[in-house]
């Protein structure tokens, strides 16, 4: 069985099931989005308004599996690692045009992946930084690699690496790279499932289906099922409800945790809780010493320990996600591949108690973290650990500030703790590792956390080619972590999605990427 077969079957069956009894063409689906998308250009973007809709303008190469545990084919029908795994050979599909019906040929890919991988442009050049040079012959494609890199294939996936008409981009107006894209990205071409028609910011965008489009739909015509979506921005949570159950709306996102009983309760909308890779922590500074020069009792790791145990997730996951979401068994999400499940810290208030005192802290101390005023899920959070940790003699203060003042403290290390969620935005575990684990990386999410292991494992990790021995290493870098506890390990949220009962086939997959080629409104 080749390397896409098992992911083929699984996608065709979801096909299958989703339009078992037929599949309607046409229509116009009405979704409300909290906020509209900022740039639609896929390189020099980071930002999840963008990225969850930039898959239905732009394709890539290889395309993340519903699932969120690896890659199926995209443009490219086929992949092959050369023994050694110092290259990488793609077959792009036979016929592939953009929206506007140009040809997409292999100069389009090499362009595309050279101006994605090109040092300092754009926060994601480093997902190709492996790739020493590109070849193209007819409609293959190979990247010559400067070393094994396991998560290539996942990077190739990421919506950095959306292929792009070099000639249309070329031709917009502006005389850098940085001034094209801004012209061009105000009427983006690519060769998703659909092109963007029109764009009222801030209110109403306009997607049309893509005629030109490759893949095809369970009834062996061309995806789209949709004539077009209609992006309604209501950053009101209730009001994005209260248009749903009018009927204004076919689909919402980020519903409230605390509607979702409620609007499962009514016949008329089918609410989908996406499972997602989002972590919800407390982030602890590892430091010796805080900003300030005063010693920082959150140095030691039994006090870390400690507060683990003090905090009952169980009771954190009825009181903030209202029962909709899961105690964390890692650093990473379950969904995360090559997530392995740790022990943890199960609420334990007498280990807690003991903890302390072998830390010299038997009467306990006081704390403060940062939180982000006007978050309701931040302050109910913050006043349950109050709660839980005066119970271990810990007295937890909060600090409420604007988000960008926020950001700015934690970033000068100017913390003692912040309240933090975290989403992947590609299918390996590289990203979120080198983020939390890694202290060169902005030195592991501004913990200060550091581990001479980890680092010795994940170096070996980003140029192993075998999947068990990696798995092996990324098991013992999430039990490291885990003992080491930077953090406090909270909880799991899904993605919760409201649509209306003849909304069929749509998906958000673990990343957050909304997919509407397959969605259809049934009557």
């Amino acid at each position: 069985m080749n390397r896409f077969a098992r992911t083929t079957l699984a996608v065709g069956a979801l096909f299958t099931l989703t339009h078992a009894l037929g599949v309607t063409r046409g229509g116009e689906l009405v979704y409300g989005r909290y906020a509209d998308s900022l740039f639609l250009d896929p390189v020099l973007n980071d930002a999840n308004v963008d990225i969850w809709i930039l898959t239905n303008l732009y394709d890539t190469l290889l395309q993340p599996t519903a699932d969120g545990k690896g890659v199926q084919p995209g443009l490219a029908s086929a992949y092959t690692v050369a023994p050694g795994g110092k290259s990488l050979r793609l077959t792009l599909r036979p016929g592939l045009r953009f929206a506007d019906g140009s040809p997409l040929t292999a100069q389009d890919v090499k362009w595309s992946l050279d101006r994605a991988r090109k040092p300092d442009n754009g926060a994601w050049s480093g997902s190709l930084a492996s790739i020493s040079s590109i070849a193209t012959s007819g409609n293959t494609v190979t990247l010559t690699l400067k070393q094994p890199d396991p998560t290539l294939p996942a990077a190739l996936a990421t919506f950095n690496a959306a292929i792009m008409p070099q000639k249309l981009f070329n031709a917009a107006r502006g005389s850098t790279d940085a001034a094209k894209a801004r012209a061009f990205a105000e009427k983006p071409i690519g060769s998703g499932p659909f092109v963007l028609s029109s764009w009222k910011k801030g209110s109403v965008m306009v997607l049309k289906r893509n005629p030109y489009y490759w893949k095809k739909g369970s009834d062996g015509k061309a995806l789209p099922y949709l004539n077009s979506i209609r992006f309604e921005i209501i950053p009101d949570d209730n009001t994005r409800i209260l248009k749903l159950q009018a009927g204004e709306l076919h689909g919402a996102e980020f519903i409230p945790f605390s509607r979702v009983a409620e609007l499962k309760a009514n016949p008329k909308l089918n609410v989908q809780l996406f499972p997602s890779t989002k972590v919800n922590t407390v982030l602890m500074n590892n430091r010796p010493r805080l900003k300030d020069g005063t010693a920082n009792p959150l140095s030691d790791v039994r006090v870390r320990q400690a507060l683990n145990y003090a905090t009952n997730k169980e009771a954190l996951v009825q009181l903030v996600t209202f029962g909709n979401g899961k105690p964390m068994r890692s650093f990473m999400s379950e969904t995360t591949p090559l997530f392995a499940p740790q022990t943890g810290y199960p609420y334990d208030l007498a280990k807690a108690k003991q903890l302390l005192a072998d830390a010299g802290f038997p009467s306990g101390f006081e704390v403060t973290s940062l939180a982000t005023s006007g978050q309701a899920d931040d302050l109910a959070l913050l006043t349950a650990l109050q709660q839980m940790w005066a119970a271990a003699g810990v007295r937890l203060k909060i600090e409420q500030l604007d988000n960008a003042t926020k950001t700015a403290r934690y970033r000068a290390a100017d913390f003692q703790m912040r309240t933090a969620a975290w989403t992947n935005d590609i299918n390996d575990p590289s990203q979120i590792t080198s983020y939390f684990a890694i202290y060169d990386n902005i030195q592991s999410l501004y913990t200060g956390y550091k581990s001479a292991e980890i680092d010795r494992l994940f170096a070996q990790s980003q140029q192993e080619t075998n999947a068990a021995r990696r798995a092996g290493q990324y098991n013992q870098i999430q039990g490291i972590y885990m003992k080491a506890a930077p953090i406090v390990f909270l909880y799991e949220t899904p993605y919760p999605v409201a649509l209306s009962r003849n909304v069929r086939g749509f998906v958000q997959i673990p990343l957050g990427n909304n997919l509407f080629a397959a969605t259809s409104l049934e009557k």
